[in-house]
């Protein structure tokens, strides 16, 4: 047959393949979600997360180390305190878990960046991601509070904010505060496009954060939804959003492209724990491969877009990589 275009010419070797990839991952582009809870010598590990924990500030440099070996250079931190009330005041005082958390882990990794998530459901007794007023979510006096934590964030060491709450103004209001306190290069980066997701069971129950009443749909986009999530990216980099994420990532993956073709800012994904937990129970099971599907799945984030990955996996993922298993496993 005379064939004059023969796509497969260019997967006759690895070397070929290599050459002529069109996605590449870098290590310094994962974020490894850490949490962090109250107390002295804790290490729990989280049932619905095999081989995630919950660490004390104490402890938390055994994790830390091990993603600085691996070359992960960047660690969300969730906190988890031990009271939580009305207002969620643990999340602004000086000594809260985050803060105490940064102070370590600052002191003792100075070469790592730590990101803080900026929400209010892990330190609220309702579980809500803001102030109530009634049964609603007070969305104005939710941000003065935001403001208020993310300035307490910066002063303990944060490198970067992220606000996930998903309060309408919430980025202009942040960066108003931060830059009103002398921190005005400290970057955010917005859970700016946050669906409310059947796949965030698994951290609600590590972060002890589900809601007491209700929903968080008054707040989380629907995931029917396209327009409105290019609709939420746009303002979040108007209000000056550093950096865009698209939450969750593996049933995304067409809003990542979306709102990367719609943005000037880098974006990034989360992989977020339901993903997590469904490939290690899968593999567990013997019913897929481990290896090559947290591979896949990162790829995948990375073909449609994203320039960076938030991942349970990012550990594993820089090892594959340092130890070159990326172009063995076809990705």
């Amino acid at each position: 047959m005379e064939l004059i275009k023969r796509p497969r010419r260019l997967r006759t070797s690895p070397a070929l393949r290599r050459m002529v990839r069109e996605t590449h991952m870098d290590a310094s582009s994962l974020i490894y979600p850490m949490f962090i809870a109250e107390g002295e010598n804790r290490k729990e590990e989280i049932p619905s997360m095999p081989g995630q924990y919950r660490y004390s500030p104490d402890r938390m440099g055994e994790q830390l180390q091990r993603l600085q070996d691996a070359g992960v250079g960047s660690v969300l931190l969730f906190g988890i305190p031990a009271h939580k009330d009305e207002t969620g005041s643990g999340a602004y005082d000086p000594q809260g878990i985050i803060q105490q958390a940064l102070r370590t882990a600052k002191r003792d990794f100075p070469r790592m960046m730590f990101v803080t998530d900026l929400c209010m459901c892990e330190y609220t007794s309702h579980g809500h991601c803001g102030i109530l007023c009634g049964q609603d979510v007070d969305n104005d006096k939710t941000l003065e509070y935001l403001s208020r934590i993310a300035v307490s964030q910066a002063q303990a060491g944060a490198d970067m904010i992220a606000p996930s709450d998903m309060m309408d103004g919430r980025v202009a209001a942040v960066r108003k505060a931060l830059d009103a306190n002398g921190f005005e290069n400290l970057p955010i980066m917005a859970y700016s496009v946050k669906y409310a997701s059947s796949f965030y069971g698994p951290f609600r129950d590590a972060a002890d954060s589900a809601p007491a009443f209700g929903d968080r749909r008054s707040y989380q986009m629907d995931y029917h939804n396209r327009r409105e999530a290019l609709k939420e990216a746009a303002l979040d980099v108007e209000e000056g959003a550093d950096i865009v994420m698209v939450k969750p990532a593996m049933a995304y993956a067409d809003l990542i492209r979306e709102v990367r073709d719609l943005v000037n800012v880098p974006v990034a994904a989360y992989s977020v724990s339901g993903e997590y937990a469904m490939i290690q129970a899968a593999a567990a099971a013997g019913w897929i491969q481990k290896e090559p599907a947290v591979i896949e799945t990162a790829v995948c984030a990375y073909r449609a877009g994203a320039d960076i990955y938030i991942s349970y996996f990012a550990q594993e993922l820089a090892e594959y990589l340092r130890d070159g298993k990326l172009g063995r496993t076809g990705a």
